[in-house]
């Protein structure tokens, strides 16, 4: 009896050896998870710039140094999260309200180190050197370069939304701007002839238009317009007589800031002999849609779109 005794107690005795050792091995799997989980937390975005970027978490706090960027970080759902801005982060309406720490030529490196963002959405034009004193300042800088295309427009709203962790949302907006141009497009196709159409960035006397391969162009192509000065590359000067030759049929112009643009352009000398003069098709249209590499692209070909072909929009 005796034996049995010892015997049943050491059989205990292990029993509960064993027990600790699974519940020591169980301690050690989820602290193994957890660490797990925290390095998932990690992650890693290239910018335009090259530069792999690691965020240990989502920002909570972002300084936009470029008013489409800034639209799109509103489009994502994350504009709250924006604490600085540019004097022309002027949409939504809610960007009026965010800090204005540049004049998109030039920032305020001070002040944005003391509002010590998590991350700085910012653009590759002329800003290496000033960007590199943020980065010693120990800000992280996330570089979008200017986009030429809706291609690197989708592609600047997939980088910003995989920064800001809402990928999804992001494929969501890409496919609402290609859908609303699908739909333009659809509309447009079945105009008979594309009309001739000047657009003019800058007034008189100083006078710019757009070419092939820019952004501008890209709109214009997808409303189905033919851009008179499309056989040239890039921003161009023009002269008045230049216009005159090309005798456009429609004249759009984003020159908001100068009173009566339509007017004034109607009052050239010589402008009286083009057909969109002639005709009163003149029209302002707003420079910051059709200007802005943003969510509103396909705002921006319809808005083209219904200028010059509102019959087909009836």
């Amino acid at each position: 009896m005796k034996k049995n005794h010892v015997f049943n107690w050491l059989a205990v005795l292990l029993f509960s050896f064993l027990l600790v050792g699974c519940s020591a091995e169980e301690t050690t799997t989820v602290e193994k998870h957890e660490e797990v989980v925290d390095e998932v937390k990690e992650y890693t975005v290239t910018d335009d710039a090259g530069n792999e970027v690691a965020f240990e978490e989502v920002p909570e706090t972002i300084v936009s140094l470029q008013p489409s960027n800034t639209e799109i970080l509103f489009a994502l759902g994350v504009g709250d999260k924006i604490v600085g801005a540019t004097e022309y982060d002027t949409y939504p309406a809610e960007a009026l309200e965010i800090e204005r720490v540049s004049d998109s030529v030039a920032f305020n490196a001070e002040r944005i180190t003391e509002l010590n963002p998590d991350v700085v959405i910012a653009y590759t034009i002329g800003q290496e050197e000033a960007l590199q004193l943020l980065e010693e300042a120990g800000l992280k800088v996330f570089v979008i370069e200017s986009a030429t295309s809706f291609e690197d427009v989708y592609g600047d709203i997939k980088q910003l939304a995989t920064v800001m962790g809402v990928e999804e949302k992001g494929q969501e907006i890409i496919t609402s701007i290609q859908t609303t141009i699908q739909e333009v497009q659809e509309k447009v196709e079945t105009a008979a002839v594309l009309k001739k159409v000047y657009y003019e960035i800058s007034p008189s006397p100083d006078i710019y238009t757009t070419g092939s391969k820019t952004f501008q162009q890209e709109i214009l192509a997808a409303a189905s317009v033919d851009n008179v000065f499309s056989d040239k590359e890039g921003w161009i000067s023009v002269s008045e007589e230049d216009v005159i030759a090309k005798n456009p049929e429609i004249i759009l112009t984003t020159s908001n800031y100068i009173e009566d643009a339509t007017g004034e352009i109607k009052s050239r000398a010589g402008w009286d002999k083009i057909p969109a003069v002639q005709n009163d098709s003149v029209f302002l249209v707003d420079g910051d849609v059709i200007s802005r590499p943003g969510p509103r692209i396909g705002e921006a070909v319809e808005l083209v779109a219904k200028t010059v072909y509102p019959e087909l929009f009836k």
